[in-house]
């Protein structure tokens, strides 16, 4: 089972909040650049500042808290009719960002190695890339990974 096949589940317990926040004027892009914003301060905070490594247990809470984020800025898109070309650009390029920030700092971390915690950021950002180009050759994006996560 992925964690695809609970997606809807998912979606079902974040839509009041969904609902609330676009009567509030939220919209899906502003969602997924809070997302952002908040991927790249985490990331840069815990490489620069260098805490405790109790401190390197926010990033997998984040990235929980994240996956959220990014359920709620499809569903404002998608059923609040914020769906634009720009929307889609900044949902790839912002998880690209937001996964090489959280990335980072585990270079930082033993027995981790700076070199090859880059080599990851690079072929995440590779994989991440291949898969939104798909659709321009004409293929749909797949979902079937252990994760949920798009696949080429």
């Amino acid at each position: 089972m992925s964690i695809y096949e609970l997606k809807p589940r998912f979606q079902a317990l974040l839509r009041p909040l969904v609902v609330r926040l676009h009567a509030m004027g939220v919209t899906a892009n502003q969602v997924t650049l809070a997302a952002c914003a908040v991927s790249v301060g985490l990331g840069l905070w815990l490489f620069f500042a260098a805490p405790s490594l109790a401190a390197f247990g926010l990033i997998p809470a984040w990235m929980f808290l994240r996956m959220a984020f990014n359920a709620i800025d499809g569903m404002l898109a998608r059923e609040h009719n914020q769906q634009s070309a720009l929307g889609a650009f900044l949902n790839e390029l912002t998880d690209v960002l937001s996964d090489a920030a959280l990335y980072l700092p585990l270079a930082l971390v033993a027995p981790f190695s700076p070199f090859w915690v880059g080599v990851v950021i690079v072929l995440a950002g590779l994989s991440e890339f291949t898969g939104a180009l798909g659709p321009t050759g004409g293929a749909s994006p797949r979902y079937g990974g252990s994760l949920g996560q798009r696949r080429p």
